[in-house]
């Protein structure tokens, strides 16, 4: 049995514009569970993204409950400020950098808020080398490229060592090259035990997860198990995944 690091029950989420309101998630039942690389697909406007910032206590739900490693975490800012700089963290699609800090001083912004200059700094070291992004330490936003800015994103998403790495597209910006480089980043702190939910609506992305959930209308419709990843069977992943996307008319 594998252990649920997240459990969602009854998720719903409602847009209002005017007098009208739009149901974007409808009641959806689901579970993460630790180690996995989730990956979530849908068509346009099935609510992917919106799943995803539900889950990861970015955006609250109008009904339903999401528990974090069984216990339910209440929408207060110093709560939810505690869960965002220990248990999670989340890769945006464009990186968010802060332009006027470094590549270094953006991996070590999130641990400066909570540990000391000197711990910061010592695990920024860690992560430049681990990621091999050192060359772009004392580098601004503004001269570093889409990939390497997303490299530096993912850096910065797991200095605090968090339990779950959330993504929104985050090689959505990006050209293949860098993509794949992003994707080798992600798949490594999985592969060292670290759990991701990812949405995409890439195949060449999805094939890196083990476990497909796939949105339709704002329900969960059916999921698909791909087993670990292996860069051997990238192909074959691939057409697996296009043959379950196009059964369920994505």
């Amino acid at each position: 049995m594998k252990e649920v690091i997240i459990k969602a029950t009854d998720l719903c989420k409602n847009f209002k514009t005017g007098s009208t309101f739009q149901k974007v998630l409808k009641n959806i039942n689901v579970e993460i569970y630790k180690g996995d690389f989730t990956v979530i697909m849908g068509s346009s406007g099935s609510g992917k993204s919106t799943l995803l910032y539900a889950l990861s206590y970015m955006d609250k739900p109008t009904h339903g409950t999401i528990e974090l490693a069984g216990k339910q975490v209440k929408y207060r800012d110093k709560e939810l400020a505690k869960v965002h700089s220990s248990e999670i963290s989340f890769v945006f699609q464009n990186s968010n950098l802060l332009p006027d800090l470094t590549g270094f001083e953006n991996i070590a912004y999130p641990a400066y808020m909570v540990d000391s200059k000197q711990s910061a700094n010592k695990d920024t070291e860690e992560i430049l080398k681990k990621f091999d992004i050192e060359s772009i330490r004392d580098k601004y936003p503004n001269e570093m490229s889409g990939g390497q800015q997303q490299r530096v994103a993912v850096a910065r998403a797991l200095i605090r060592n968090p339990n779950i790495v959330f993504a929104d597209e985050p090689t959505g910006a990006l050209n293949s090259s860098a993509g794949v480089q992003v994707l080798d980043l992600l798949t490594q702190i999985n592969t060292s035990g670290q759990s991701i939910v990812m949405v995409t609506h890439d195949i060449k992305a999805c094939a890196r997860g083990n476990r497909l959930i796939f949105l339709s209308d704002g329900q969960i419709g059916t999921e698909l198990d791909l087993g670990k990843y292996t860069s051997d069977k990238q192909h074959e992943r691939e057409e697996t995944i296009f043959k379950f996307l196009k059964k369920n008319n994505w």
